[in-house]
């Protein structure tokens, strides 16, 4: 691709940004991800504590989440997954309390991929019959325990990235600031490999790798600039307080919104330049081609 497609690129994506009506599906997502963000992150803490431990996979989570929604969203997340983990009494009730947590945990994924569906111009495949509906909610839960997996790999990489600065600060001046470096460096990749996980596997139609790669580093950074001004704004803004005791919650219910219309946005991108540049190049109207 060549530096002057880049623009005709944005505009068209931005065109069937709107077409797609993306607000309204990133509200959807937000709507479910509140009733599924909770058990959602039972079950990713519960994998990534597999290798370190229930509390080094709690801190990891508390730190990402207060890092990008503050500590009054932080604490109404960490509120929901105390009350969401209580055990229950008996052996039924605790294996029923399983099963719901893992069908909430999967809401979230089957609503994102009925808006990846909408983005790419496919119908969802019709649920014939229990079976379907099964095979549905089995890849929802797939990506649940890649989100896990993903936060072990971090747990991972942190573990040695303090080690190694543990040993290195005493004989490597400056070593802090290569360490801020190298921990934005992961983070990028993290979440580019999340993106890419999401905008292959969730649509139901084919997504070729070569298009989701730069789709997910285009979102990834997106998001990275977004984070930021998503804070700024809710940092300055009335918002916890207009709502009062629900004020914190609000906070939540917005950042995931917005976070919700960034990752739509990446996947327009994708959807767009697969079109344009990418695998389906054949499928652009001639009226496009440049």
């Amino acid at each position: 691709m060549r530096p002057h497609h880049v623009w005709p690129l944005l505009k068209q994506t931005l065109t069937e940004w709107m077409d797609d009506n993306v607000p309204a599906q990133a509200a959807a997502l937000a709507y479910y991800t509140l009733f599924s963000v909770a058990p959602m992150l039972i079950i990713a803490i519960a994998v990534a504590g597999l290798a370190f431990g229930q509390e080094a996979a709690h801190g990891e989570i508390r730190n990402q989440l207060q890092s990008l929604i503050g500590d009054a969203g932080a604490k109404v997340v960490e509120d929901l997954v105390a009350s969401a983990s209580k055990p229950s009494s008996g052996i039924v009730a605790t294996l029923i309390g399983v099963l719901v947590s893992a069908f909430a945990a999967t809401g979230v994924f089957v609503q994102l991929q009925d808006s990846l569906n909408t983005i790419w111009k496919v119908k969802k495949k019709p649920m014939n019959g229990l079976l379907a509906f099964v095979r549905q909610r089995l890849l929802s839960f797939a990506m649940v325990l890649g989100i896990g997996f993903l936060l072990l790999v971090s747990l991972v990489v942190s573990a040695a990235l303090a080690a190694a600065g543990t040993f290195l600060k005493n004989l490597m001046p400056g070593w802090e600031a290569v360490m801020q470096l190298v921990n934005l460096a992961i983070a990028f990749s993290v979440t580019t490999v999340l993106f890419a996980m999401i905008y292959k596997v969730m649509p139901d139609t084919h997504v070729a790798w070569r298009d989701v790669w730069l789709g997910a580093a285009v979102t990834s950074f997106l998001f990275s600039l977004g984070k930021l001004g998503i804070g700024m704004y809710l940092g300055k803004s009335s918002v916890s307080s207009s709502y009062g005791a629900a004020g914190s919650f609000a906070v939540l219910l917005l950042w995931v919104y917005y976070s919700s219309q960034l990752l739509f946005l990446g996947a327009e991108f994708t959807q767009v330049y697969s079109r344009w540049h990418g695998s389906r190049r054949a499928e652009r109207p001639a009226a496009q081609v440049t």
